[in-house]
């Protein structure tokens, strides 16, 4: 189950909220706030998985609360305004609901969450980690599904990733630290080559003192890395 937490001040909202939520049965929810306050006290009591959260609420606004988390569960936005959807987007909302919602659009959010969270269970638990399949990213305004055999190298760009498939002509562009997308990639396919790269260890072709091919393509590799380039190619 899905620990959730509904946050919108207005009551008639709220209470729509709640009903939807009762509808979706992989959803628990622990407790309905009209408030950002009262919503921080529970997180603080007890783990939730997911928070649904409107934006314009008196005091701090959603995306201030957003902003102000340290460990962010998923985020589904519930607003009546759209102006704000490329700003939820950079702080990795899950999804951006406008209002009125129809419920057919809040369970597609909701099923969005709960693949996220069954993906994440697994790795956690060991049942998958060892060799996840795929991986999920924000981009182009929703969270698109990638397939790790898909993914030839992945390159840092200060905040934004451009991450290179097999599949697609261009590089899908999202916002994100290499270092968080590092994290969710299993370490005996993926490796680290340089601050600015990670590649797939299946479409490396040759590897030189201070570089890496992938057929014609040369990129580089630091010193940093060199020493776990070597030991998992037996190369260098």
């Amino acid at each position: 189950m899905i620990k959730c937490v509904a946050i919108d001040d207005e009551p008639l909202a709220l209470e729509l909220l709640q009903d939807n939520i009762s509808k979706v049965p992989f959803l628990q929810l622990i407790s309905a706030c009209d408030n950002v306050k009262d919503a921080m006290k529970v997180m603080e009591e007890q783990p939730i998985d997911l928070v649904f959260l409107d934006i314009q609420m008196p005091g701090l606004t959603g995306l201030q609360f957003i902003e102000s988390m340290t460990i962010r569960p998923m985020i589904i936005l519930i607003t009546a305004y759209k102006q704000y959807a490329l700003e939820g987007y950079n702080l990795d909302v899950l999804d951006y609901l406008v209002k009125p919602v129809s419920l057919e659009r809040f369970i597609k959010a909701c099923n969005k969450a709960n693949e996220l969270f069954v993906l994440k269970s697994e790795r956690k638990s060991g049942v998958a980690s060892a060799q996840p399949k795929y991986i999920f990213v924000n981009a182009d305004y929703k969270l698109i599904k990638i397939t790790l055999a898909d993914i030839i190298y992945i390159e840092g760009l200060k905040d934004y990733i451009k991450i290179h498939l097999k599949s697609a002509q261009h590089a899908l562009v999202t916002r994100m630290p290499i270092k968080t997308i590092e994290e969710q990639l299993p370490a005996g396919q993926f490796i680290r080559i340089h601050k600015s790269y990670i590649v797939s260890v299946s479409f490396i072709t040759a590897i030189r003192k201070s570089s890496v091919f992938i057929d014609s393509l040369e990129l580089p590799l630091s010193d940093t890395y060199r020493d776990a380039v070597s030991v998992l190619t037996g190369n260098l």
